[in-house]
């Protein structure tokens, strides 16, 4: 790993940081919605010069476009692979923000890891203090497409637990967990 000059205050910046220097590798975020995932993507992508690919936007693309069910919830993931495939053939890491709520969706990261010959890091983010969780998810704008508390809670009892290697962040904890994602990742 290196690293850029010392912050100010003698830290390094971890923005400067640049894991996976070895080559590109795919980081997969996993997490109930407004757990803090797309923030945290997004802040690894900077610090990994990477592509962050939500798969958010391509579902409600699709639901524009009238394809709804869960069809359209699988057929995003496949599509955001199909990106994430095409950034990892020219050298780029790149990261996948994604609830990732069942095996078969986490299946697509595997598979595509393994042929692109990049290694996978699954980063699985959960906000452990459920009042706080529960005014995350209320605070957030009113919108069509993101659920309701009543919806995260259904899509908590269908959510498949993660097995294998995975980084757990926890959310609630008041520290950044940027500097431990981004050891996680060398």
């Amino acid at each position: 790993m290196s690293s850029g000059p010392p912050a100010p205050d003698g830290r390094v910046d971890p923005g400067a940081v640049r894991p996976g220097a070895g080559g590109p590798l795919l980081v997969a975020f996993a997490g109930l919605p407004a757990v803090g995932k797309s923030t945290l993507a997004v802040r690894v992508g900077a610090a990994l010069h990477a592509p962050v690919l939500p798969v958010d936007p391509v579902e409600r693309a699709l639901h524009r476009y009238g394809l709804v069910g869960d069809v359209p919830g699988m057929a995003a993931y496949g599509a955001v692979a199909g990106l994430a495939e095409v950034q990892l053939g020219l050298g780029l890491s790149v990261v996948v923000d994604a609830v990732n709520p069942v095996a078969s969706a986490r299946g697509l990261w595997h598979d595509l890891a393994e042929r692109a010959g990049v290694p996978l890091r699954v980063i699985e983010v959960h906000c452990g203090d459920e009042a706080e969780h529960r005014r995350r998810v209320e605070a957030r704008l009113p919108d069509e497409h993101l659920p309701t508390w009543e919806q995260t809670l259904l899509r908590r009892a269908e959510y498949e637990p993660i097995i294998g290697p995975r980084l757990v962040v926890d959310t609630a904890v008041d520290t950044d967990p940027l500097p431990g994602i981004l050891a996680y990742l060398k």
